[in-house]
């Protein structure tokens, strides 16, 4: 009981702290999601991102009804909500493309170089301040990328880069989603429009190329969307309560429950030049946080 109202009284008092646990729960959800994609096995891409988006959009719009609110959003907010729509579902796309192919704590560090693009987006679109010491952070970060994606010219390569692209998609969903929060936008309406564009342009694709899964792939793909909306719903209410370059360092919280899933059920380590770049890319956040609380 005392452990319940401290954790209330925690949460109540300071909205950044609010943002962190939020963003845990957030990064949990996903890596769990992340493991439901590689034991969903080789179900065709489109098939998996949609189930991933029908879930999430029931429970979305279970939200919205249950609170009231506005399934369509507010009229001046509608292009930006497309524009997260979008930017989310490149970013879904590439992650899972890449996670199909990489080790898993692999493709999850790729992806989680989208602090750093978070940052410049917030700059470019939010007015945030681009400091020397998040030029710095972003400069090594990129740099250290690099001992993860291993460029040669080899189609090997390839789900490496997708992990790298869908980082830039994903900086750019959630530095949308920092500005609809701001321009008063709610939680649950900002996930529906991600996950109803996200399933108007994929169900075409996945008619043409569904493939029937066993009972065993159908768990796996209901977890995926179930996963999926509960990490969104939680990584949007954390972007709420605080700036977007302040919370988006914590998404590598995702990486670490990443790995551990990984060794546990895929039974996957990742290499020395992984570990190498991945220790930089969060030591640099790690730098950049002390330099700027």
């Amino acid at each position: 009981m005392k452990v319940s109202v401290f954790i209330i009284v925690f949460l109540m008092e300071n909205g950044y702290k609010k943002s962190i646990i939020f963003m845990a729960v957030s990064s949990l959800s996903f890596a769990i999601m992340s493991l439901m994609v590689r034991l969903s096995g080789d179900l065709p891409l489109f098939e998996k991102v949609l189930f991933r988006n029908i879930i999430a959009l029931i429970i979305a719009l279970m939200l919205i009804i249950k609170n009231g609110d506005s399934v369509w959003g507010q009229k001046k907010n509608r292009i930006f909500l497309i524009l997260r729509g979008l930017g989310g579902l490149g970013g879904v796309l590439f992650y899972f493309y890449s996670i199909t192919y990489l080790n898993l704590s692999d493709g999850t560090m790729l992806n989680k170089l989208s602090p750093f693009f978070v940052i410049l987006f917030a700059a470019l679109l939010l007015k945030e301040k681009l400091g020397k010491y998040k030029i710095i952070a972003i400069t090594v970060a990129f740099l250290a990328s690099l001992l993860i994606i291993k460029p040669h010219f080899e189609m090997e390569v390839v789900p490496a880069l997708s992990g790298f692209t869908s980082a830039i998609f994903a900086g750019f969903a959630y530095s949308m989603i920092r500005l609809l929060n701001v321009r008063g936008e709610k939680p649950a309406t900002i996930v529906f429009y991600f996950s109803f564009i996200s399933l108007i342009v994929i169900l075409p694709f996945s008619i043409v190329n569904f493939v029937m899964p066993s009972p065993a792939q159908w768990l796996y793909l209901l977890g995926i969307g179930v996963f999926a909306g509960i990490g969104q719903i939680f990584l949007t209410e954390s972007y709420r309560y605080s700036r977007a370059s302040d919370v988006a360092p914590y998404q590598y919280m995702h990486v670490l429950f990443a790995a551990i899933i990984a060794i546990m059920f895929l039974h996957e380590t990742p290499d020395i030049l992984s570990i190498v770049g991945s220790v930089i890319i969060v030591g640099a956040f790690i730098f950049l946080y002390k330099k700027e609380t």
